[in-house]
């Protein structure tokens, strides 16, 4: 069994947030990819339709999430479940970072609105 250490975390960043990836094919996973996301405060991610199901479990922070057009607002603690086909947008429209744990299964891709897909290293390599 693999065991990856924080300071062999893997760190890329996009749209203003930090991914510090953990787990992935690279690190040794063969269905699973999990990592860390660090949302600055006042940080608006583009919406995007995903094609695997996550599960987002906010560690600190606050952050809004909008789930095909219905918005949550997450305390720490607080777990939503993002299904295959969903809407997804995520903000942090406080003046504190969040961060959150991120679990999805390999191969995730991201659609954005311009129908642009995106697959995420921090997910996939």
């Amino acid at each position: 069994m693999p065991v990856v250490r924080a300071s062999e975390a893997v760190v890329h960043e996009m749209h203003g947030v930090r991914f510090v990836s953990y787990a992935t094919p690279g690190t040794g996973s063969k269905e699973l990819a999990a990592w860390r996301g660090e949302i600055p405060a006042g940080t608006k991610g583009p919406a995007h339709t995903v094609t695997r199901e996550e599960v987002l479990h906010l560690l600190t922070g606050s952050l809004r999430l909008t789930l095909d057009g219905a918005a949550h607002t997450l305390a720490p603690g607080d777990t939503a479940i993002v299904n295959a086909g969903t809407k997804l947008g995520v903000e942090n429209p406080t003046d504190a970072p969040a961060t959150m744990w991120v679990t999805t299964s390999v191969g995730l891709e991201a659609e954005l609105a311009d129908g642009t897909r995106i697959s995420p290293p921090w997910a996939n390599a």
